[in-house]
């Protein structure tokens, strides 16, 4: 049986993006769908037990990689996304949901040697307490906090700050937020004392992402990272990118400087082309070299 680096959990969706020209585009989503090719493309050995109804089995094809090394978990739905953006850059959008997948329960965790589980997750209720700890009674556990601030609301997508952070918070080896979302868990505006917050509360290490760098943190020293992706079309996937390959790294052994550079300009260059990440390790490090040691 194959041994795993890290194992990405959480719903895929069917996504209809309307960009702020009024264009249509419909395409598989989901944090799970973007932190999959990235994580990947380093080279570490990654497993995805996503969350779709059985009809949409095609959700799996953008996650690249030997489908050995994935798993379907049955649901009734499949997530439904909608998103409008309002600007070029997709900084400011509206985003509804028709549809939410079932809860990805303990039992349906796949049984394969894995060293860390990452719960991608997009909705409040993807990810019942009783997952958080068996994953932790299993191995290292990290996790996105959108999957636990933004809520279902008939349809409405409402951000809530986590009624049982100071709980969890200790069970999560690796946390990733973005700028908004630490400041409904913290309310700290500043990133820096966000995180320094929330490692405090218990999570070891601590990722922020902002649109213009990376933040990270592990109750020692802060890194930060410029990004300097060329253009902004495929902005969609940003965090998810991110810290898919940052985990990825930290992984295969890399320090946390080591890892926020690679994952910094591996979003940078996924940001210049809509999708998921396509690229290879070589095609980053040859970004690193050209962008950030030039």
């Amino acid at each position: 049986m194959n041994s795993y680096d890290l194992m990405i959990i959480g719903p895929a969706t069917r996504d209809v993006n309307i960009d702020y020209t009024g264009a249509e585009d419909r395409c598989v989503g989901g944090a799970v769908t973007f932190c999959t090719p990235a994580a990947r493309a380093t080279g570490a050995k990654v497993f995805a037990a996503v969350k779709a109804n059985p009809a949409d089995r095609d959700v799996l094809e953008p996650l690249g990689g030997d489908p050995a090394d994935a798993a379907l978990l049955p649901s009734e739905k499949t997530t439904l996304m909608r998103n409008e953006y309002f600007t070029a850059d997709r900084e400011r959008r509206n985003s509804s949901c028709p549809a939410q997948s079932d809860p990805v329960l303990p039992e349906e965790i796949p049984d394969v040697p894995c060293r860390l589980y990452h719960l991608a997750g997009l909705l409040y209720g993807d990810f019942p307490d009783a997952l958080i700890e068996k994953l932790h009674q299993m191995g290292l556990v990290s996790a996105d906090a959108q999957g636990f601030l933004r809520h279902n609301e008939n349809g409405t997508l409402c951000f809530h700050d986590w009624e049982k952070k100071l709980k969890y918070l200790p069970y999560m080896d690796f946390l990733k937020t973005d700028a908004a979302e630490a400041e409904i868990l913290t309310g700290l505006t500043d990133r820096a004392a966000a995180a320094r917050q929330l490692h405090e509360w218990g999570a070891k290490e601590v990722v922020i992402s902002h649109n213009s760098e990376i933040l990270a943190y592990d109750g020692e020293r802060y890194c930060t990272c410029p990004i300097k992706a060329r253009n902004l079309s495929g902005r969609t996937g940003r965090g998810d990118t991110t810290f898919g390959s940052y985990l990825a790294m930290r992984m295969l052994g890399a320090d946390m400087e080591e890892a926020l550079l690679y994952a910094t300009a591996c979003v940078s260059l996924k940001m210049e082309t809509p999708g998921p990440f396509t690229g290879t390790r070589e095609d980053v490090q040859a970004y690193i070299r050209e962008f950030y040691q030039g």
